[in-house]
């Protein structure tokens, strides 16, 4: 692993704003490091406010979107709120709908099923709003690129509005109104919320036509919160604010979908990262093994019972996604060796059983495993589908697009993509990925890479100092958990691998008379270089411990050399 220590900001600037914030220097250095200079800026960051949320008429069409809503209610048409399968999707439909059943009984909900219509709006959704005279289809977290089946609709005259952030092509669809950050023609201040993100601000325009306040759409924050967190977008600007404000609304009154969810899990406070790895996997797991529209209900449930029974049937789900990620992992994993493929710039794996559910998570497991761009193909109906995964620094949306002539259909962002092609295209298209890859890519982007923001002494790690550090949170893309450095360290003699495989290391990190707990995760291999209390270096996060009812500080290891 690569370390990679910040450059130390200027020492006059973080003196200054030690001394207006009244805190160390080293928690200074870690604010200018976040572009964060002055005492306004901090006050925003350690106190994200809804004051500072954009106005949503800036974004291009909202007026549009909002009139035409507007109308339909007023006509008692039938509107169908439709969304992609993922967390963004599920969350964006269960937000908007349950927004729009406040103005107008006739909403109906349509997630496309994962296997028999794929990503995206689909031709079979669009029929099945023409068939319940439905009118108006509003398209969350997905749509930018659907220019045939909005076409198709308006045959039918049918409206659609899209909320999307995913990258426009040279075309828009011609639909009454596009929401999209990233159009080129959007003047929209903040270009990185998710889809979830994008249907909350059309909520908070079509609220600011009813008299309503921020503060009465504050219970839908804890579904944006969970798409910001499951759909690694940044945490900066107003996702930090969203995502802020709705871990509080989880952990002080969340949806009763949510609390079912919960309800066996043994924790008091929740942050963004438990919203990514306890929640957003079961509401993942719905369209992944069985269909989205299970992760809707639950999220839309009032009654307690109910949502027990739905929570327990997606735990299943889940735990079947696990199996299957797991099996299916291993044999990616044999078929590389056995392909003698372990030296290639590019991860290329494909077994028509595979099931299509659980490709993506596959790939991200076989980027850990080998660090480079990885795409992972299963059999779905007449083509085959895959999911693309990158590395730190490599845009692998771009690595498609140069191959585009060897491809049905892609779609995605920077690190994550999905796409199609005919069993004739693979072998060409496996070929020409490892060509454009092998001849853009950085090389040193294939040795994974830890940033460090400081160098620290034990003694520096207080309950008080990381009181404060607690308030860097919610951490994500763009505000990640300091990353700090020790040297010299010694192992008390508490070293241990531990962990079913014992694939963890254990250890009690001592310097100038100090000692503070460790644990590395996946880090056995290390034990070699810390027992015997031979001197060894570590980059880690602060987090606390709780055992046996204490809460400790300890050191999560990221890396030890």
């Amino acid at each position: 692993m690569r370390w990679n220590l910040q450059p130390i900001p200027n020492i006059a600037k973080t003196q200054q704003l030690a001394e207006a914030l009244t805190v160390d220097t080293t928690i200074a250095s870690l604010l200018i490091q976040r572009g964060i200079e002055t005492f306004e800026q901090a006050k925003k960051f350690f106190r994200p406010s809804l004051d500072d949320l954009h106005d949503p008429f800036l974004m291009q069409d909202m007026d549009k979107a909002v009139d035409r809503i507007q109308k339909a209610i007023a006509d008692k048409e039938n509107i169908m709120v439709y969304g992609d399968y993922d967390v963004d999707g599920t969350t964006s439909v269960a937000l908007l709908s349950s927004y729009l059943k406040t103005l107008s009984s006739q909403i109906a909900t349509y997630i496309p099923d994962r296997y028999n219509e794929g990503y995206g709006v689909s031709y079979m959704g669009i029929d099945y709003a023409d068939d319940n005279d439905i009118s108006l289809i509003i398209a969350l977290d997905c749509g930018i690129k659907a220019i045939d089946k909005v076409a198709y609709a308006k045959s039918k005259n049918i409206d659609f509005i899209i909320c999307d952030h995913h990258r426009p092509g040279d075309t828009l669809p011609d639909a009454v109104a596009v929401l999209d950050p990233k159009r080129e023609d959007c003047k929209y201040p903040y270009k990185e919320l998710c889809g979830c993100g994008v249907g909350f601000k059309l909520i908070q325009a079509l609220a600011s036509g009813l008299h309503q306040t921020i503060n009465d759409l504050l219970p839908y924050l804890d579904l944006v919160a969970t798409a910001i967190g499951a759909d690694i977008v940044p945490i900066t600007g107003e996702n930090r604010v969203l995502a802020y404000h709705g871990i509080q609304v989880i952990n002080t009154n969340p949806r009763t979908g949510f609390k079912a969810m919960l309800s066996k899990v043994d924790k008091k406070t929740l942050t963004i990262t438990d919203l990514v790895f306890i929640i957003a996997p079961r509401i993942n797991a719905a369209g992944r093994m069985k269909h989205g529209l299970h992760a809707v209900n639950l999220l839309t449930e009032k009654n307690m019972d109910t949502a027990l029974q739905f929570a327990a049937e997606i735990e299943l789900y889940n735990s079947t996604r696990k199996d299957a990620d797991k099996k299916i992992t291993q044999e990616a994993l044999i078929q590389i060796v056995d392909h003698s493929e372990e030296d290639r710039y590019t991860t290329v794996v494909y077994n028509e059983n595979w099931h299509k559910g659980v490709i993506g998570i596959v790939a991200s497991r076989l980027t850990e495993t080998y660090y480079r761009p990885t795409l992972v193909f299963t059999k779905s109906g007449t083509v085959l589908a895959a999911s693309a995964r990158s590395v730190k620094g490599f845009d692998v949306y771009n690595a498609l697009d140069a191959c585009a002539d060897h491809i049905e259909q892609f779609g995605g962002h920077k690190y994550a993509a999905g796409l199609t092609l005919t069993e004739e295209q693979y072998p060409s298209f496996k070929q020409k990925f490892e060509e454009v890859v092998s001849s853009t890519i950085d090389k040193k982007m294939l040795i994974p890479e830890v940033t460090i923001d400081a160098k620290l002494e034990l003694d520096q790690i207080t309950p008080k100092f990381y009181r404060i550090l607690k308030q860097f949170a919610p951490f994500g893309p763009g505000n990640m958990a300091p990353v700090f450095m020790t040297e010299g360290l010694k192992d008390t003699g508490y070293a241990k691998c531990v962990g079913a495989d014992k694939s963890h290391l254990k250890c009690k990190a001592q310097k100038n008379g100090i000692a503070i707990g460790a644990i590395g995760f996946n880090l056995g291999s290390k034990y070699d270089l810390i027992h015997q209390k031979q001197l060894f270096k570590s980059t880690y996060t602060i987090d606390e411990n709780e055992w046996n009812g204490e809460v400790s500080l300890q050191l999560k290891l990221k890396d030890v050399k």
